[in-house]
């Protein structure tokens, strides 16, 4: 029970990470040791576990096919999509410079403790490191693109985003934004708990069909992708690493503390934030770029992964 309560604690700082746009949950997976058991796991499932409950029982399935490691990690993103959302929500519109602090803080440790997995630093790896950068930093700084809440497009936009969330340096939220997906699905999440409260059975079947429909695509992503990430890491490991610490590095233009806005999008909330923005620096913040404050929560970001890193050493 203390084994998969730990498993839970560590779903619930994945999915802490998935609803801020810029940060990626596989990150966390990655820092707290469970990521190669996370993909593995996803891979190995199959329809054969329906026929498996005839032959060896629902233990035996559960054993079989390490549910409880993944039944425990899904709770606690759950638990903390479902809470923390509007928390997240309500800190990135009042203090955007000091919740980027943290999170660049957080990401810059998470790149040094991946590039140090690198046992060979060759030709291939700086080739890999560069590529990765280059396409992450261009998601950064990308155009958003229309959203139809269709229901193939709310199934695309999961495949899609499902893959970056279990992809360390690549935010499934961010690239909801960029689809016009983010307020379609995290305004379904919480008005799916608000109509429930109120009883508007009209508006809860609503919101169950575009989250279903999201999952759907999620589903469909995380068994195509944990196959060919199971296949990275088992021959091409070196490169796989090398591939993942340019993603976060691209990454980190998204996670810079000080922007300018470019354009606006309307939240969930119906009111206008902050949609596309440019790094620049402290000197040329429009506001109080608030250096020390930044500076000290970037080291505690700093710090927390290599807390994070000696706690899941310790559980190993």
């Amino acid at each position: 029970m203390k084994k998969y309560l730990n498993t839970m604690l560590k779903g619930v700082l994945m999915g802490t990470a998935d609803v801020v746009p810029g940060v990626s949950g596989g990150t966390i997976a990655f820092i707290t040791g469970i990521y190669e058991e996370l993909i593995a796991t996803i891979d190995g499932l199959s329809f054969q576990a329906i026929k498996d409950i005839k032959l060896i029982g629902f233990g035996g399935v559960i054993r079989k096919y390490n549910l409880k490691f993944l039944l425990s990690l899904i709770l606690g993103i759950g638990i903390a999509v479902v809470s923390l959302s509007k928390l997240i929500s309500y800190l990135l519109e009042t203090y955007p410079v000091l919740v980027w602090a943290f999170f660049f803080g957080l990401v810059v440790a998470s790149i040094l403790y991946i590039a140090r997995q690198i046992n060979r630093w060759n030709g291939t790896a700086l080739l890999a490191i560069i590529i990765a950068t280059a396409i992450s930093y261009y998601i950064t700084i990308a155009e958003p693109i229309g959203s139809p809440d269709t229901w193939w497009y709310i199934i695309f936009s999961g495949f899609i985003a499902i893959i970056a969330m279990i992809l360390p340096g690549v935010s499934g939220a961010f690239l909801l934004l960029l689809l016009g997906s983010y307020k379609v699905i995290i305004g379904s999440i919480s008005g799916l708990v608000e109509a429930l409260s109120q009883g508007d059975w009209s508006l809860v079947g609503k919101y169950l069909t575009n989250l279903m429909l999201f999952a759907l695509g999620c589903i469909v992503g995380l068994k195509i992708f944990s196959r060919i990430l199971t296949w990275l890491f088992k021959n091409k490991e070196n490169t796989t690493l090398a591939l993942l610490t340019g993603f976060m590095i691209g990454s980190l233009n998204k996670l810079w503390p000080w922007k300018k806005v470019i354009s606006t999008r309307v939240n969930s909330h119906g009111e206008e934030v902050p949609f596309l923005e440019k790094s620049i620096l402290p000197q040329y913040f429009d506001g109080e770029p608030k250096i020390l404050l930044v500076f000290i929560l970037a080291l505690l970001g700093f710090a927390l992964i290599f807390i994070l890193e000696k706690w899941a050493a310790k559980k190993q």
